[in-house]
């Protein structure tokens, strides 16, 4: 299963953008998107495929951290 990631864009060259993922940066490809430093986006297999607003970011971040604290 592939799972697209909440990141913040940090840093833009071209259509190139270094993604920042809770202190782990990456570089995607944002030629799909139209982003800015500073957007937060869902990235999925390096490339940004959406923007998102800080509130939705913000509850798929505290979804994912759910997640990683269960035990199965």
């Amino acid at each position: 299963m592939c799972v697209a990631l909440p990141g913040k864009v940090v840093e833009l060259n071209g259509n190139m953008a270094t993604v920042d993922f809770s202190g782990n940066k990456v570089i995607a490809d944002s030629g799909l998107v139209d982003v800015k430093v500073g957007d937060n986006v869902l990235v999925h297999a390096g490339c940004i495929i959406q923007k998102m607003d800080d509130e939705l970011a913000c509850e798929i971040n505290e979804l994912f951290n759910e997640i990683e604290g269960l035990s199965i």
